[in-house]
């Protein structure tokens, strides 16, 4: 009788929540570190079919950093209108809106389906140190 392959049922999967403070980590490092915890590849019980990953609270996400010439680096996006290819340099859009250009790194690393949908869910951005889950009684993350 040779093992059995663990496969984590939905109603199995214990959530945590867990913090990270962005302040001076390279936006890329981090959203690596985010998207792993999102996934649930952190944890023995991890089923690539199933999202078993915990919640992710980011705060200081204004105070991330985006190394080498990144700032200039255009990111393309499509109104759907006839015409309407815009672009923003990825700094423009990172003094603008800090929470969404760390949502659109992380998203990029999850699986392109509803799976994936469901983990980017779990992500909670604000742009500076204060969160309001602390009912959610979270784990700094280090």
């Amino acid at each position: 009788m040779g093992m059995k392959t663990f496969s984590a049922k939905p109603k199995e999967i214990e959530r945590e929540w867990i913090v990270i403070d962005a302040a001076g980590r390279p936006l890329g490092r981090l959203a690596v570190e985010v998207a792993k915890i999102l996934r649930g590849k952190h944890k023995p019980i991890f089923t690539p079919n199933q999202d078993t990953g915990d919640f992710v609270i980011v705060v200081n996400a204004a105070k991330a950093v985006l190394t080498g010439n990144k700032e200039q680096e255009p990111i393309h996006h499509h109104t759907g209108w006839p015409g309407g290819l815009k672009s923003v340099s990825r700094g423009e859009e990172f003094a603008r809106r800090p929470e969404e250009a760390v949502r659109r790194v992380v998203r990029g690393m999850l699986p392109h389906t509803r799976l994936g949908d469901a983990m980017i869910r779990k992500l909670k951005i604000y742009r500076g140190a204060e969160h309001p889950h602390t009912a959610q009684k979270p784990v700094s993350f280090q």
